[in-house]
């Protein structure tokens, strides 16, 4: 069983013919005329009809002999085959104290259109969103450490005391001076390959988890401080070692197993709807109507969406495996670019499985 069910071959033609990205590491072309597999996003001239044949995952491709092509690159990563953002993610990591902007990456040779869409297509944001994250995220070590938020202000690279004040409210839905010395919930934040999340978890259990970018970040955060009567602030507990450990070993396609304690911040039909999504095997899909049938309410497809949304325990509570009826990428919070970087890694493990490997 694949871990996308394909539609049929007329519909995936018609997506290699106009380089549907929503098929992107889920749909592959095999061209019996050349005996080459490439991404229906290939840039290369159309095969005829009768030469495609569709699969949907590489393993299948190289199972039936086909060889990749080396214009799209279908066993390279994504970010791997645009050299302008290795470049750039080079270029901030050897200069972390940069504060970073267009003129540069102007003067670095770089065609500001090009990088844009680069990042916004990878990434889910442009480049200089992604390095006032990363000046935020020092700004936090800093204050986390012991220091005054002017301190993180001036890590963070922020001239404006007030800039600062609202790119921590946008982030964390509350100043940094109000955070508790003292928490109850921990804040602490981990890095992956999709970029960097925020974890919150008390000594017991982890209660959030998101990318650093998702809009409501800020809501879900100011709902947990309330429910914890402000006694949330910086820290690290044993279960965000325990998740970091897991997350390295499911990105680095070691397991996709997840041992990590969750605290539900909501009950009744959503646990229910969350429970179901956890049941769902790494490398397998369903639509929202099967996942309203998992639970035994099969009219309840738009109650179990809602849910679906609502969760903000992300990657553990798999919501990224619900697609539309149709097989299309739906929404979700971290970005449809996560969404679709998580089911291609996700469809290793499931090809792992099928060969009987643990």
């Amino acid at each position: 069983m694949t871990f996308f069910d394909l539609p049929d071959s007329d519909t995936l033609y018609a997506a290699l013919v106009a380089r549907d990205p929503s098929y992107e590491g889920r749909a592959f072309v095999g061209v019996t005329s050349t005996g080459i597999f490439c991404r229906l996003t290939c840039p290369a001239r159309k095969p005829k009809r009768e030469n495609c044949t569709f699969f949907g995952s590489i393993g299948e491709c190289i199972t039936a002999g086909f060889r990749p092509c080396k214009r799209c690159h279908p066993l390279r990563p994504a970010t791997d085959s645009e050299p302008v953002i290795k470049t750039l993610l080079d270029a901030l990591e050897a200069r972390p104290d940069h504060r970073w902007y267009e003129s540069d990456i102007a003067d670095m040779g770089l065609d500001l259109s090009t990088v844009r869409r680069a990042f916004k297509r990878h990434f889910g944001m442009t480049f200089l969103e992604l390095a006032r994250l990363e000046r935020l995220r020092r700004g936090f070590e800093i204050y986390n450490d012991g220091g005054k938020v002017i301190d993180a202000q001036l890590e963070a690279g922020f001239a404006s005391a007030s800039a600062f004040r609202s790119s921590t409210n946008r982030l964390l839905g509350a100043a940094l001076g109000t955070l508790s010395k003292t928490p109850l919930l921990c804040i602490h934040w981990i890095d992956t390959p999709l970029g960097p999340m925020i974890a919150v978890a008390d000594t017991s259990a982890l209660h959030l988890l998101e990318f650093m970018d998702r809009k409501a970040l800020p809501t879900e955060m100011k709902k947990l401080a309330a429910g914890a009567n402000g006694a949330i602030g910086f820290g690290r507990t044993s279960i965000h070692d325990q998740l970091a450990e897991q997350l390295e070993a499911y990105f680095n396609g070691t397991s996709a197993d997840f041992t990590v304690p969750l605290q539900y911040h909501g009950g009744g039909f959503a646990g229910r709807v969350w429970d179901a999504l956890r049941r769902i095997p790494a490398g397998q899909t369903i639509s929202y109507s099967a996942l309203a049938k998992s639970i035994d309410q099969p009219t309840a497809t738009r109650a179990a969406a809602k849910a679906n949304g609502s969760n903000q325990i992300a990657i553990l509570i798999p919501c990224h495996r619900i697609l539309g009826a149709d097989g299309s990428l739906t929404g979700y919070g971290g970005g449809l670019w996560r969404k679709q970087r998580l089911i291609e890694i996700e469809a290793g493990y499931a090809k792992s499985k099928r060969a009987g490997q643990p």
